[in-house]
């Protein structure tokens, strides 16, 4: 796959989940309370990435801060990666399907707001 394709659910479990296994441990070796915690983490990073540019755009950045909005974006690109890659381990270890769970949950809205948009 190259890097202008898009991804799709089921192509990130497959290298997510072997990748996991091959270079790190079993799924199953963390409880998915071990998998939401590191998600979690990860959601706080984007967070603090995201505080950070508020604080650019306010002129209080400080070095250590990201100093331009593209260098602030890739730290927060990364930070969401990281998040959805951990939602992915954490979907597997309860064998949910996220892809189609992504998609129950739009259209549920979708409906519930009288919105005609679905997945």
């Amino acid at each position: 796959m190259s890097a202008s394709e898009s991804l799709s659910f089921d192509q990130l479990r497959i290298v997510d989940v072997t990748r996991c296994e091959r270079i790190f441990h079993r799924l199953d070796y963390w409880t998915p309370c071990d998998w939401a915690c590191a998600m979690a983490g990860e959601c706080g990073e984007v967070c603090n990435a995201v505080k950070k540019m508020k604080r650019m755009e306010n002129g209080t950045n400080t070095a250590k801060d990201p100093q331009t909005v593209e260098e602030a974006k890739a730290i927060i690109a990364d930070e969401l990666a990281d998040t959805i890659i951990y939602a992915d381990l954490l979907a597997a270890r309860l064998r949910i399907n996220l892809g189609e769970a992504v998609r129950k949950k739009f259209n549920e809205v979708s409906d519930r707001m009288k919105c005609d948009l679905k997945i």
